[in-house]
């Protein structure tokens, strides 16, 4: 059997569509339509019922996917550290939030980076969820860090910790708002107050509001910059109320430079997963950050 036609198949899988598959390998989609036929005429069953919006695998697409994939990441693995050369390091791919990422995952990384013959070089990838996930399937990074469980088998998915998320404002609108007044009469307390988010479509404050006031907020964002790290400076510097994760304005918190406009009983929750493709935490540098971010998520909760 052709290994080409193998990972253009398991690409496909993994994408769940032919033009996103081409689009990942650097081929046309009739170069991969052509592929998986020609794979589909050598086994005699067919691999992939078409829809719509894009593919969905057969019992024996399933089958051969679960079989094949993980050889093919060893065989790339292979391919990428050389043979015989025990002094390379080996490079892990991670991707993930920015902010997250950035204030979490790598500082505990590094801690390994430099270690004597077990080490490894690290390269990190920001993006949201579905960046990060469709990424690790295609096999552009090594482990992932996303805010959703991925669907399927091909990708396994572990808890690492849930953030808490915090209504929070410089001391001048805290002051104008009034202590309590959020729990006296919720979302109708911050009505006048501006916003500051990292998308027009207010995916944190949403989220608090739902959760909290069962509501929707009734101003659209003030501010709005793409990163929780410029969303907590603007924050700081009075632009308005944030709802930022706790990790991320902790030490804000304690210095008073913002204040939490509330203290809900059950606070909004987020849950970060750690995610690889099946079969590759056989290989140890995976493995080994992989079990390490799980131990040092202990004290991030």
């Amino acid at each position: 059997m052709d290994l080409a036609l193998l990972r253009t198949f398991v690409t496909v899988h993994r994408a769940g569509s032919f033009t996103r598959a081409a689009a990942l390998l650097g081929l046309s989609q009739p170069a991969v339509t052509s592929q998986i036929r020609t794979l589909e005429r050598q086994l005699g069953r067919p691999l992939f019922l078409r829809q719509a919006r894009g593919v969905t695998p057969t019992t024996i697409g399933d089958e051969l996917a679960h079989k094949a994939a993980p050889h093919l990441d060893a065989l790339v693995e292979i391919a990428e550290t050389g043979l015989g050369d025990d002094s390379s390091l080996r490079t892990l791919h991670l991707a993930g939030p920015p902010e997250f990422t950035a204030e979490r995952a790598l500082p505990a990384l590094t801690e390994l980076t430099g270690e004597d013959g077990q080490g490894f070089a690290l390269r990190a990838s920001f993006g949201n969820a579905e960046e990060a996930l469709e990424g690790l399937a295609a096999g552009h990074h090594d482990l992932a860090i996303a805010t959703v469980r991925p669907r399927g088998a091909l990708l396994t998915a572990t808890p690492l910790c849930d953030e808490e998320h915090v209504l929070v404002a410089a001391p001048r609108w805290a002051d104008q708002i009034g202590t309590g007044a959020p729990r006296r009469k919720g979302a109708l307390a911050l009505e006048n107050v501006p916003l500051v988010e990292v998308h027009e479509s207010l995916p944190f404050v949403s989220r608090y509001w739902a959760s909290v006031f069962d509501s929707r907020p009734a101003a659209p964002g003030t501010v709005i910059v793409p990163d929780l790290r410029a969303v907590l400076a603007c924050a700081v510097a009075g632009a308005g109320l944030a709802v930022l994760p706790r990790y991320l304005c902790g030490a804000a918190l304690k210095r008073g430079e913002l204040l939490a406009l509330h203290d809900p009983a059950v606070p909004p929750l987020r849950t970060y997963f750690l995610v690889a493709r099946t079969g590759t935490l056989a290989m140890p540098h995976i493995a080994r950050a992989h079990e390490w971010l799980l131990r040092a998520a202990v004290d991030w909760c």
